[in-house]
């Protein structure tokens, strides 16, 4: 059976279209060529240049899924939730597999916020009056421990902040990196939204949500 023959439901082109941002005909071929495969189709899209990840940072993600990792004998344990911008993504391997290893990352990496624009102002200001007290004892000049804190800073933001800290797989990637990966390979925004670290018996467990996903709530409560 030839591509243009392989009937093709409006519906399934209508939804491609909507995914991939390309125009109605290439979505119908992308889709013959593939014979109804939506994932199939969507990569054909990509191959030619016609679904671009380029700009899809600032789509909303209202779609996603919630996964879960289990440590050291069901001592630690991690709930977090992947956004992205449909559910056809969020049910594929590649943007599970992410979930997981997430998941997996938070509980062996121990993060307290998701990202930098998440850390409180208390927390931020604590740590600075640390450095600063550590760098003045030095004897020091100002604008040397102006740079120094800089360099403490950005440590401390890789050590607490989810998307800044080295991927436990792969050192030489951060996880801001592996999710922008997974972006330009699925087509869609992709986002950590919250997660919940517990250890059995350690009183500081961990509830991060981000800043935004905060305000969201909070104006529709």
């Amino acid at each position: 059976m030839s591509e243009t023959a392989v009937k093709i439901d409006a519906k399934l082109v209508k939804e491609l279209r909507e995914k991939s941002g390309a125009p109605m005909g290439d979505c119908l071929k992308a889709l013959q060529e593939s014979k109804g495969d939506m994932e199939e189709a969507f990569v054909v899209l990509r191959k030619r240049g016609m679904a671009s990840a380029a700009k899809k940072a600032s789509r909303t993600t209202n779609e996603g899924s919630v996964g879960t990792y289990i440590h050291a004998g069901g001592k630690i344990g991690v709930l977090v939730e992947l956004n992205c911008e449909s559910d056809f993504v969020a049910r594929t391997p590649d943007f599970q597999e992410l979930l997981r290893d997430i998941a997996m990352h938070i509980a062996a990496a121990d993060p307290r916020y998701v990202r930098r624009e998440d850390v409180t102002p208390e927390d931020i200001e604590r740590e600075k009056e640390i450095y600063r007290a550590q760098a003045a004892a030095s004897g020091k000049p100002a604008n040397i421990i102006e740079k120094m804190l800089e360099g403490k800073m950005s440590k401390f933001y890789e050590e607490v902040c989810l998307v800044d800290q080295p991927f436990i797989k792969d050192q030489a990637q951060t996880i801001a990196q592996i999710i922008s990966a997974r972006v330009a390979k699925l087509g869609e925004n992709i986002s950590v939204r919250r997660f919940a670290r517990f250890k059995v018996g350690d009183p500081n467990w961990t509830v991060a949500t981000t800043a935004v996903a905060a305000a969201t709530e909070e104006a529709s409560a």
